[in-house]
């Protein structure tokens, strides 16, 4: 895994795995915690920031001795957990953490995804794309179970009945030639 990715991703992950739940919070870590903070600026002060080695040490404390905590495996089931519990309020750092962690995560698939259909759409013939019409193609391509639920001959009729269009549309499955 380090070949796939930058030192900067690896320490990234590495400060995440320290929110996991899993065995009493076994790999929290307030240093790497306090570090993650520091890579939000926004959304942690610098007074925030002070107090949040408090608020991780309370929260460690508390979350192992709440017994509604203890079957909590994974950051989701924990978010809804201190949202359940009232703990978000308790400890709003750290469900902060929590939510910029999980966010994360969504954010970079979303990225990827992207990313994945960018290099599909954009072929040799294509690859002068650009703006709304490469826009528009990643669309179709990332959403397409909703497209694929659209009949054609719905988007067909659509089109012939614009009065911009010069020519009509073949009605057949051949491409005719105007």
């Amino acid at each position: 895994m380090n070949h796939r990715f930058s030192e900067a991703i690896m320490n990234l992950l590495d400060c995440i795995a320290c929110l996991d739940p899993k065995n009493e919070f076994s790999n929290f870590d307030m240093d790497k915690l306090a570090h993650l903070a520091d890579l939000y600026p926004l959304d942690f002060t610098s007074t925030g920031r002070t107090f949040l080695s408090q608020e991780l040490q309370s929260f460690l404390s508390d979350m192992r001795i709440d017994g509604r905590f203890f079957n909590v495996e994974d950051l989701g089931s924990l978010a809804k957990k201190m949202k359940e519990t009232m703990k978000y309020r308790v400890f709003p750092m750290v469900y902060r953490l929590v939510e910029l962690t999980l966010l994360l995560s969504v954010a970079t698939t979303s990225v990827e995804r992207v990313f994945s259909a960018m290099k599909a759409v954009t072929t040799d013939l294509r690859n002068r794309m650009r703006g709304e019409w490469l826009n528009d193609s990643l669309v179709v391509y990332i959403e397409n179970e909703i497209f694929d639920s659209i009949d054609n001959k719905l988007i067909l009729n659509h089109f012939q009945n614009m009065d911009s269009r010069r020519n009509q549309l073949s009605r057949s499955t051949k491409h005719s030639v105007a």
